[in-house]
């Protein structure tokens, strides 16, 4: 073995041919939903104070200070729903009503830290893994999916804490679940914490997504905080531009040469895609070390996009970088789509996909 290839990590090329995401057909019991409502592995440990404020934006500090005290004062009496076991008991007093807000919602742009505050806020609350649950709006309304309605109550009714990353304003259908669903929650006790984005363009004109959030869960909005959190998207702060894509060979020979690696073209990934359910694809990446990706082309429509959106999310959360052919990740999605109602969603991933190729760049010899 060279002594570059040492050190990059990396095994020597060989027969041995990657992964390909292609070949996967994962089935996820809803056992494995419920038990994977914990922070990412990316923010297993992130606390408050790994939490980087930037000097300039105030707001960041006092979202730190504020969230510490919610979380404290998260730590009294029993947990929803009756004893430290999670479980319910028969002669239990019933919970009190709420007095003020029993829930945060964090406002602000993309890559400001919302999801590190909020992984924060879990880890301090001060009651056992069980009795706090964390997850996506996707992966919320796939729970329900999975349970039903009344055993999702059932199940996260228990908890003291529920944290729900990018909640999501752009699905009617689903956005009146959702609030039905925290509204039966809430009455059962459970604090509630929420983040969503801010589009480009609109972090001047004031609360413009708080404004959205409150007023699509009319009935829950007397129950949230929001909190502003304003500043640039970190993951790219200061960090040079992402690599250009590479070629095919290029590419190709990164993926036989790094164990763990996968190796597909972006179009059969996409077709692939449509045939694996959203909830499926944290499990459709288990083991993989690395994504590699050849002809990387413009998403073609709006499933795809969306489905798309999906996989980068759950590559980001759990660290795998991403080394692609083709086109650049900010070219991904049309003008169209960029403009239209799922922008926020498309903005997103391409972030976060630009700093995946960041990450992949060690992957590549020169």
């Amino acid at each position: 073995m060279s002594s570059s290839t040492a050190a990059s990590g990396r095994t020597p090329l060989t027969e041995a041919a990657p992964l390909s995401l292609c070949a996967r057909e994962p089935r996820v019991p809803a056992e494995r939903l419920v038990a994977e409502m914990v922070p990412p592995p990316r923010f297993d440990s992130v606390r408050f104070d790994t939490y980087v404020p930037d000097p300039n934006q105030p707001s960041q500090s006092e979202a730190v200070t504020v969230l510490s005290a919610f979380a404290a004062g998260l730590g009294a009496g029993e947990p929803a729903g009756g004893s430290g076991s999670g479980r319910r008991r028969w002669f239990a007093r019933k919970p009190q009503p709420p007095t003020g807000p029993r829930g945060v919602y964090l406002d602000g742009g993309y890559g400001v830290g919302k999801t590190h505050l909020l992984a924060s806020l879990w880890h301090a609350t001060p009651a056992a893994p069980e009795e706090k649950a964390f997850g996506t709006f996707v992966e919320l309304t796939n729970l329900v999916g999975a349970l039903g309605f009344q055993q999702t109550v059932s199940t996260l009714g228990g908890h003291r804490l529920l944290c729900i990353d990018e909640f999501e304003l752009d699905d009617p259908g689903d956005t009146v679940l959702v609030s039905t669903l925290l509204g039966r929650l809430v009455d059962a006790g459970v604090a509630l914490a929420a983040t969503s984005n801010t589009l480009p363009g609109k972090l001047g004109e004031g609360r413009f997504a708080a404004a959205d959030f409150l007023r699509e869960i009319q009935g829950l909005s007397s129950r949230f905080r929001p909190l502003r959190i304003d500043g640039e998207d970190y993951r790219h702060r200061g960090l040079p531009e992402a690599p250009a894509p590479y070629s095919d060979e290029q590419v190709t020979r990164a993926a036989y040469a790094t164990e763990g690696a996968s190796l597909d073209d972006f179009p059969g990934l996409l077709g692939h895609l449509a045939s694996v359910h959203p909830s499926r694809y944290g499990a459709l990446t288990d083991g993989v070390r690395a994504v590699c990706l050849t002809d990387v082309t413009a998403v073609p429509d709006q499933s795809t996009a969306l489905r798309l959106v999906v996989l980068a999310d759950r590559l980001y959360d759990r660290e795998v970088p991403v080394l692609a052919s083709g086109l650049p990740f900010d070219r991904l999605f049309s003008e169209e789509m960029l403009n239209g109602g799922y922008r926020k969603k498309y903005f997103r991933a391409i972030s976060r996909l630009t700093a995946l190729a960041r990450d992949a760049k060690g992957l590549v010899t020169e």
